[in-house]
């Protein structure tokens, strides 16, 4: 007699959640080999657009500056965060730590336009009273994404702090070992999986970013999304699937990479400690 397996109500919702999630990306990656200018209408297989896409000189351009803003920013915002995030679980009550964390918190729950408009009357305010900056570019957009990406990471590196066993610290620094060497030998390994992702996820959100970006952007720098958002405005055309679909993959296989490299060095330092318990 076959048994039926019983649909419960979770595995109705879930499917319904990843459909919700994913099919729009789908649909977006199948009419991006669509022949036809109309993005809802089918015409027929084609790679036409993705060789237009890479003869567009504004959006090569647009990638570039915006892959090299969320590079920069990503690593600034990890340095930023996890000196934070330290402070913010390592230090003990002092006066103003309540203050501090959430200053550092703070842009989790701004308002982009916000923190947008008050980091452009900012950069105005510097440029009247120093000269600097003169041009509103990359440096200006690349300070104003570090700033809000600072306080994602630090959330994501504090977690993974306060599940680290201080003990351990201890007993090196106990054994002779310096704070600045106990920091980079034992504290910083076993929280780098927490540094990956949030260095990931600071890049994610630079590279998204279009509000912040648009408020102090000059007309020289112009990121991915300003040029897709001002280009959708005049029609969706075909090589926005394309550079979509493009993205999505990039994304895709940087995060398969990502994972594949954490989950094989937590399986040797697993090992190594099972073997050091032996």
């Amino acid at each position: 007699m076959m048994m039926t397996r019983r649909i419960n109500f979770s595995t109705v919702m879930l499917v319904v959640g990843l459909l919700f999630l994913y099919l729009p990306m789908f649909v977006l990656v199948v009419y991006s080999f669509n022949s036809s200018k109309l993005v809802t209408v089918w015409a027929g297989f084609s790679t036409h657009w993705y060789a237009a896409l890479f003869r567009d000189e504004q959006i090569l351009s647009a990638v570039w500056t915006s892959l090299r803003i969320a590079f920069f920013a990503a690593s600034m915002a990890v340095c930023l965060g996890t000196v934070a995030a330290f402070v913010m679980t390592r230090y003990g009550h002092f006066r103003g730590k309540t203050a501090l964390s959430s200053m550092v918190t703070a842009p989790l729950v701004m308002p982009e336009v916000i923190t947008g408009l008050s980091l452009l009357l900012l950069f105005v305010q510097m440029a009247q009273l120093t000269g600097w900056p003169a041009d509103r570019g990359m440096s200006t957009i690349w300070i104003a994404h570090t700033t809000f990406c600072s306080a994602y990471v630090a959330v994501v590196v504090a977690a993974r702090l306060r599940e680290v066993d201080h003990s351990i610290e201890e007993a090196a620094m106990d054994l002779g070992s310096p704070p600045v060497k106990t920091f980079f030998t034992i504290t910083l390994p076993m929280i780098t999986p927490a540094l990956a992702a949030g260095w990931l996820l600071a890049f994610t959100l630079s590279l998204d970013d279009l509000v912040i970006a648009s408020f102090v952007s000059g007309p020289g720098a112009n990121t991915l999304p300003m040029v897709v958002f001002s280009s959708v405005r005049m029609g969706v055309s075909p090589k926005i699937n394309a550079l979509a679909t493009l993205i999505i993959l990039t994304v895709s296989l940087a995060t398969l990479l990502a994972w594949f490299f954490m989950r094989r060095n937590e399986t040797k330092r697993g090992a190594a400690l099972r073997k050091a318990d032996m």
